[in-house]
C-alpha cells in the first residue's frame, strides 16, 4: 500500500494516476477538497488532516511507502501562522507517524524556495539553504523548516529523499496554484518582468518522485527543474500557444511596489488573497537559475520534456476544458 497526502493538487492527481496505471494499491488522504473520481478500485480515499495525529496513525496503517505532497502554499501574511502549521507541524506529524509505522521509504515535496532563490549570483544548488537574506519568502522559510523535520526522521532510522521543484506547469486548476499562469497569459495579461526562474511539467516531477522511492537513493535532496526561462519567454509561449496577445509591458521595480501595495489594501476589503504580494513582486523580479546536475547524476536515463512542448500540451487539455464549459 501507498500513501498519499495532499492528493487533490495539481502535482498529488499526477502522482495517483501514474501509481494506479502501475497497478499499485493507493490510499490517498484529504483534507478539505475531496479527490476527484479516479474510477480504480485500488484507490482508498480517506479524509484525514495531518494535524490529526490519531488519524495519521490509521492512515499509516499497512503502509510500505509515503509520498508526502500536502501543503499550503501562499504569499499572504494574514495566512502565516496556518501555513506554518500546515508546512511544518503537519510535516513533523506525517514523519513520526511513518517512523512509528516502520515505513520503508518517504518522499517528501518540498520546493526550491527552502533553498533561498533570491541568489543573482550564481546557478542555485542542493547544497543551499533558506536564510532571511536569500529570501523574502515565508513560504521559503515553512518548507526549509519542514525539511528539518524529515532530516530529523532520517536522523532516527527514516529512510526518505526530498524533492525541490521549481514552477511545476500542467493542466491543474488554473483558479489557483502555478496553474494561475496559464489564465493569466489567456486573458491577456499585458505585464511582463526581465525575472526568471526553473520550470517543470508535473509529469516529470512525478516521474522523478517515483524513481527515486522506486531506487536505494536515501537522505538526498534534489532539485526538479527542466529549464531556467524568463517569466516574458514563459508567458509569451503561453500567449501563442493560445492564440492570444503576448505581454508587452514591462514592469519596473517601482511599479511593482506600488502595485504590490494596492493589492494588500485591496485584499483588507475582499479578504481574498492579494494577487501580488511584496514577497511575489521580489519573486518576480529576481534573475534566479537552478543547477539541475545532481539528480541526472543519481538518474543518469532520466530525461526532462521540453518546456515548449510542455506548455503546447497544457494549453491544449486547458482549451478543450474550456470548450467544453
Amino acid at each position: 500500500m501507498i500513501l498519499v497526502t495532499g492528493g487533490a493538487g495539481l502535482l498529488g492527481k499526477e502522482l495517483i494516476t501514474k501509481l494506479l496505471q502501475a497497478g499499485k494499491q493507493v490510499r490517498a488522504i484529504y483534507n478539505k477538497t475531496k479527490l476527484p473520481d479516479f474510477g480504480n478500485d485500488n484507490l482508498q480515499q480517506m479524509q484525514c488532516d495531518i494535524l490529526d495525529v490519531v488519524g495519521l496513525e490509521e492512515a499509516m496503517m499497512d503502509v510500505d511507502q509515503v509520498y508526502h505532497c500536502a501543503a499550503i502554499v501562499t504569499f499572504n501574511p494574514r495566512r502565516r501562522q496556518e501555513m506554518f502549521k500546515i508546512n511544518l507541524e503537519g510535516t513533523a506529524n506525517v514523519v513520526n507517524a511513518a517512523l512509528d509505522a516502520g515505513i520503508k521509504k518517504m518522499v517528501y515535496v518540498s520546493s526550491v524556495a527552502a533553498l533561498g532563490r533570491i541568489r543573482e549570483d550564481g546557478p542555485i544548488n542542493e547544497t543551499m539553504n533558506w536564510t532571511a537574506e536569500t529570501s523574502n519568502s515565508a513560504y521559503g522559510q515553512s518548507k526549509y523548516l519542514a525539511e528539518m523535520q524529515v532530516w530529523r526522521g532520517i536522523g532516527e532510522g527514516l529512510n526518505a529523499v526530498m524533492v525541490n521543484p521549481v514552477i511545476i506547469l500542467g493542466a491543474g486548476d488554473w483558479n489557483g496554484g502555478s496553474s494561475q499562469i496559464f489564465k493569466t497569459a489567456y486573458n491577456e495579461f499585458p505585464w511582463y518582468t526581465e525575472g526568471s526562474t526553473g520550470f517543470v511539467d508535473v509529469r516529470d516531477v512525478v516521474k522523478a518522485m517515483i524513481e527515486l522511492m522506486n531506487s536505494d537513493i536515501t537522505a538526498e535532496r534534489f532539485i526538479i527543474s527542466a529549464e531556467n526561462r524568463t517569466y516574458a519567454d514563459v508567458f509569451g509561449f503561453i500567449a501563442k500557444a493560445f492564440g492570444k496577445k503576448p505581454p508587452h509591458k514591462k514592469v519596473t521595480p517601482l511599479l511593482a511596489k506600488i502595485v504590490w501595495r494596492l493589492e494588500a489594501f485591496k485584499s483588507l476589503f475582499t479578504r481574498k488573497d492579494p494577487l501580488l504580494t511584496k514577497e511575489t513582486a521580489a519573486t518576480a523580479m529576481t534573475k534566479a537559475t537552478f543547477d539541475n546536475s545532481k539528480l541526472k547524476r543519481f538518474l543518469p536515463g532520466f530525461e526532462y520534456r521540453k518546456i515548449e512542448d510542455t506548455i503546447t500540451d497544457t494549453c491544449t487539455v486547458l482549451q478543450q476544458k474550456i470548450n467544453n464549459g
